[in-house]
């Protein structure tokens, strides 16, 4: 009870205080506010703060961050969206905490089924952020987003995210993921590739 640990922990803050005098002298301001700045935080060599100004600075998130599903929609031939859901229901069936519906849009002539969801929606209150849903979609339709700045102050007005605030672009996936979007797509040509193959020498 001599109180040594809180002067040693009162002297590694000043030694930080200090030393972020010093490294300015050195390096500049240019470490603040700037993605080379906050790089240079967060390696070894930083001498002084290392502490990040949020909401002023964000770091950078891994490419496999995962926070809520979107769905995933292609450009269509007159320039409209087109959803890569079909309305399956798996992703509905393998989520954990229940927390996405989904209703399967019908041919009002025939009353037979769509393949393209009339309603879909998730809420995120409920969503636990485990990507289930978008490992188990068979058709690359859900995938998880980078998104996490997404606080309200109404929960069932802005918590409930229906399918206009859900789709995104595939273009927006491949520049958030780029690597997972390389790889998908190379498997999905060798799969058009094998596909040719097996139907040409059928």
């Amino acid at each position: 009870m001599s109180g040594k640990g809180i002067v040693h922990g009162l002297g590694v803050t000043l030694r930080h205080l200090l030393r972020t005098y010093w490294d300015d002298l050195k390096k500049g301001r240019r470490r603040y506010f700037n993605p080379e700045g906050i790089a240079y935080r967060q390696s070894p060599e930083v001498d002084g703060i290392f502490t990040v100004q949020y909401p002023e600075e964000k770091l950078p998130v891994p490419e496999e961050f995962r926070y809520l599903p979107f769905l995933v929609y292609d450009p269509g031939p007159a320039g409209e969206k087109v959803l890569r859901c079909t309305s399956c229901g798996i992703c509905a069936k393998v989520c954990p905490p229940q927390c996405i519906w989904i209703t399967r849009t019908t041919d009002p002539e025939t009353g037979k089924p769509v393949p393209t969801p009339a309603e879909f929606a998730i809420d995120i209150d409920i969503c636990m952020n485990c990507g289930l849903c978008a490992e188990y979609c068979p058709f690359d339709a859900i995938k998880m987003d980078h998104d996490y700045e997404i606080a309200g102050y109404d929960r069932m007005t802005t918590n409930i995210y229906t399918i206009e605030q859900l789709a995104r672009s595939a273009d927006y996936y491949r520049k958030i993921r780029p690597n997972a979007f390389a790889s998908e797509e190379k498997d999905r040509l060798e799969r058009e590739a094998a596909k040719a193959a097996r139907a040409g020498t059928g």
